[in-house]
């Protein structure tokens, strides 16, 4: 894909989440209807591969607008592999896969001078339909997912906050991360009205966590009110949206506040989708 291209893929995207972002509602974190589609990643329905980063908000607000009951994706070529078809009419969804690759003539002359070689990384743009837009698929690819087990939902996250391994504190009455001493603390449980609400701040204060300079190297100086504190906070609530989603949990937003300043975050920077996403 060209830069021009690039640029045009990067934009549209960044319309779609301004436009979400004007009506009230943040992508990340729409309010669940879960009797019509079930709270999970979406993913591919052939292959079972999980969407990820700008992907997962096109397909959400895709899934969620349109009223689907699942968030199985799948091509048109694997429509029709799979049996069935796309029903005339149906529009896709346009999302995107970027990855990185070795040209030949580099790979050869990286082994003639004992260096590592150099990547070129690349975007290419695709379509997806959602399986309720076919006919003739197979009963497992159509069937409505079973909801995840709650109970089962908070004794996976107990385990994701575990394995995180970072210093984890239990405590006080302000759940907060401080970079400085590289640490997360939440208040104790019996402090939130809702106990799942505990686990939504726990993953949103270890998606503060995964920014420290030891890890993914994120710029968290910014003081409270500014647009680099904006920037971090969003990504805080994207990192716990998708953990949320992965375990079955439905996403809340802890600071609708933030609305105005991620509005100005977005409409400043076209490429700020990409950029902050990719490297949650």
């Amino acid at each position: 894909m060209s830069l021009s291209d690039r640029q045009s893929l990067y934009s549209e995207v960044t319309s779609k989440i301004i436009a979400e972002l004007e009506e009230g509602r943040l992508p990340w974190a729409q309010p669940w209807d879960a009797t019509r589609c079930p709270v999970t990643m979406p993913h591919n329905g052939v292959s079972g591969r999980v969407y990820s980063g700008i992907n997962v908000l096109i397909l959400w607000a895709s899934g969620i607008g349109q009223g689907f009951e699942a968030q199985r994706w799948l091509t048109y070529r694997q429509a029709e592999t799979a049996g069935g078809h796309v029903r005339r009419g149906e529009k896709g969804t346009v999302i995107c896969y970027a990855d990185r690759f070795t040209p030949r003539d580099e790979a050869e002359q990286a082994r003639g001078q004992d260096r590592e070689a150099r990547t070129i990384a690349f975007l290419k743009r695709f379509t997806v339909f959602n399986v309720a837009q076919c006919a003739g698929l197979p009963e497992a690819l159509t069937d409505i997912p079973a909801q995840p087990d709650p109970v089962m939902a908070i004794a996976e996250a107990d385990r994701v906050i575990a394995a995180t391994g970072a210093d984890f504190r239990i405590g006080g009455s302000e759940a907060f991360y401080s970079p400085a001493q590289d640490f997360v603390q939440v208040p104790p449980q019996a402090a939130f009205h809702d106990p799942v609400n505990w686990y939504r701040t726990a993953l949103h204060e270890l998606g503060h966590h995964s920014g420290h300079v030891s890890r993914l190297n994120r710029d968290q100086s910014g003081p409270f009110g500014s647009a680099a504190y904006a920037k971090e906070e969003m990504v805080a609530e994207m990192t716990a949206a998708f953990t949320c989603a992965s375990l079955g949990i439905q996403p809340t937003v802890r600071h609708a506040d933030y609305i105005g300043s991620w509005l100005e975050l977005w409409r400043g920077e076209h490429n700020l989708i990409n950029r902050e996403v990719s490297i949650m």
